[in-house]
């Protein structure tokens, strides 16, 4: 958003829960909204028969009312789930990321679980999301394949054109100038911060954070996949000592240690 000069847009998070944790809130909030039946639109009272989480989305200002007051799923989730949102929490919290917790955050389809997050602003009227997913660990083996974790995201490009349209946005070319190699909890904390610092201080520097877990070797193919010239690698060791190594991927040299100050300038040389 900051590259495209996005303003105002809220970040907004929460947590399905397990299959299990899922289907015990399912069971409570039917239980609460068929004791106020007579209260539903007609759009609610059709899915309280097919997909009652989806009622929580309800626009309908007599509706909002009604759900206000309605079970709350953070109540619900098993203990792992807790812990899981707990972890995604002080990922966004390390990394400087602002966000809100709504617990009426929801999806309708079965696959979906654990986190699901949206982008919304108040610019739009009633449409105001302009980017939302989570994770559907149960979409693979649904379609019939082996339990697979996956996570996926849909952007209203139309939405998001409206809010630039003041503005010119700049698309930065396809290949990172560095890939960000992390391992280890530490690192995968301390290194979101650090990003997001090279960000700042290089604002035409295209940097590639690993996502998910991976050894150092899964990790550096990724890099060279990636096309970067550089690969940065922190792991917990690096985190205690303030260090970074700095290993080029497209030539001979050899590679560096450098204090996580100094990383900055370094890479400004070579871009």
């Amino acid at each position: 958003w900051q590259r495209l000069g996005l303003k105002g847009a809220v970040l907004q998070v929460n947590s399905l829960g397990t299959v299990a944790s899922r289907a015990d809130y399912r069971t409570a909030l039917v239980g609460y909204l068929r004791e106020h039946e007579s209260g539903l639109d007609e759009d609610s009272r059709r899915r309280l028969e097919s997909n009652p989480l989806r009622i929580l989305d309800s626009k309908n200002p007599e509706m909002q009312r009604l759900i206000e007051a309605a079970p709350q799923l953070p109540d619900y989730l098993d203990e792992e789930s807790r812990a899981h949102f707990s972890d995604l929490c002080a990922l966004l919290d390390a990394a400087g990321l602002e966000y809100e917790v709504n617990p009426r955050l929801v999806r309708g389809l079965d696959y979906y679980s654990k986190t699901v997050f949206e982008w919304v602003t108040d610019q739009l009227g009633a449409q105001g999301t302009i980017c939302a997913g989570g994770r559907f660990d149960g979409l693979v083996e649904y379609l019939g394949g082996k339990p697979t974790p996956a996570f996926g995201f849909a952007l209203g490009l139309e939405r998001l054109l409206a809010l630039l349209e003041a503005g010119n946005a700049e698309i930065p070319g396809c290949h990172p100038h560095v890939y960000l190699v992390l391992n280890g909890q530490q690192a995968v904390q301390r290194g979101m911060v650090f990003a997001e610092q090279l960000r700042t201080a290089l604002p035409g520097l295209r940097l590639q954070t690993n996502c998910g877990n991976g050894s150092f070797k899964s990790q550096f193919k990724r890099a060279d996949k990636s096309g970067a010239g550089i690969a940065l690698v922190m792991g917990d060791d690096e985190v205690t000592q303030g260090t970074v190594i700095l290993k080029p991927l497209r030539s001979e040299s050899g590679q560096e240690t450098l204090s996580q100050q100094d990383v900055a300038a370094r890479i400004a040389k070579e871009f």
